[in-house]
């Protein structure tokens, strides 16, 4: 059996800088035409003169690499409370960037420079929205009083929807979606309103995170769920639903770091998302709607054309070997374990 779509676009990447960003940029580079690349590094990429610059380091970097592929990098702006709202128009209008991400202070790796109060930023996402460009946000509350389990659904109540109702020509996509909550909103919403979904969320609950030891492999923010919303977020993905994409999030650190006392968030997947994904969509009986999640979706939110070439895959009977860890200096970062095997293999 093989299945042929247009090659798909990752909404949400994190391809981190310097020696990581060598190690990692191949997985999808060679795998995607596009990608949605994130600006939480360290210090952020917060003007548009920064993310000319990082832009130029991800081309550098697969030039290094010897990576032959029309891959793009779609930049991003890290909203912070002294941004300056024409540099975000400026960077928007000549094509800089795509969109601005706004972390909630401390909600996730590299966040500390993020938004704590949205009142000091309500100038720039005013003209964000005059201006028609894309707010992009890490859907978490950062108060310790909440549980993190709790800490998407009450980001709807208290930040989201205020925002939206505030600022309802207001472009908002809601990054790596987690929960049940989160899904029914985006379907109840009139305009104005997407989200993207992970390929791990999509496959793992916390279960397999906490269940019989911990697996500091699986550990990311925002956190997996109980099943019945990973369950929620299987039937929004194969909806065909064009307000659900693909975003995997795909977010590296070295096996040291994740498994330290303390450790990293974030799940490396972009070495073996395609498969997982048609595993996925071939168990909920809804194959032919891959295409829309993966490749057609997110283009139209974005305003973007459709890829022109094409991937295929193939089902086999034999499983899918993981994907050998990938070297960074004297470290290696762990691919995305899909906790069940994987039969279909991309040509």
């Amino acid at each position: 059996m093989q299945i042929t779509l247009r090659r798909p676009d990752d909404w949400h990447l994190h391809l981190r800088d310097g020696e990581m960003l060598s190690a990692v940029i191949a997985a999808s580079a060679t795998r995607f035409a596009r990608a949605l690349i994130m600006p939480n590094l360290v210090p952020p990429v917060i003007t548009g003169a920064d993310a000319k610059a990082y832009k130029q380091r991800i081309m550098a970097a697969m030039h290094e690499q010897g990576v032959k592929s029309n891959f793009t990098p779609l930049m991003t702006l890290y909203l912070t409370e002294n941004t300056v709202a024409q540099d975000v128009i400026d960077a928007a209008k000549d094509g800089t960037i795509l969109a601005v991400k706004l972390y909630p202070a401390g909600a996730t790796t590299n966040s500390a420079s993020g938004v704590a109060n949205l009142d000091k930023v309500m100038p720039v996402l005013e003209a964000m929205a005059a201006n028609d460009i894309v707010l992009c946000v890490h859907g978490e509350v950062t108060d310790p009083a909440i549980d993190i389990f709790d800490r998407e659904a009450q980001f709807i109540d208290s930040v989201l929807d205020p925002l939206r109702r505030r600022l309802p020509q207001l472009r908002i996509v809601m990054e790596h979606i987690t929960t049940r909550n989160a899904a029914e909103y985006v379907q109840g919403s009139e305009a104005n309103l997407a989200a993207s979904i992970t390929t791990h969320h999509l496959m793992i609950n916390r279960n397999h995170m906490l269940a019989g030891g911990i697996r500091p492999h699986y550990y990311c923010l925002p956190i997996v769920k109980r099943e019945e919303h990973r369950q929620a977020l299987v039937s929004a993905a194969t909806s065909a639903d064009s307000r659900f994409f693909l975003g995997t999030d795909s977010a590296p650190h070295t096996r040291t770091a994740k498994l330290s006392e303390c450790g990293c968030a974030g799940v490396f997947s972009a070495a073996n998302t395609l498969e997982c994904l048609a595993t996925l969509f071939e168990e909920a009986q809804a194959l032919a709607k891959l295409e829309v999640f993966a490749s057609r979706s997110g283009p139209a939110w974005y305003g973007l054309p459709v890829n022109e070439d094409t991937v295929t895959l193939e089902k086999r009977d034999e499983p899918l070997a993981l994907p050998m860890p990938f070297p960074v200096g004297d470290d290696t970062v762990v691919p995305f374990d899909p906790a069940r095997p994987i039969y279909w293999h991309q040509l």
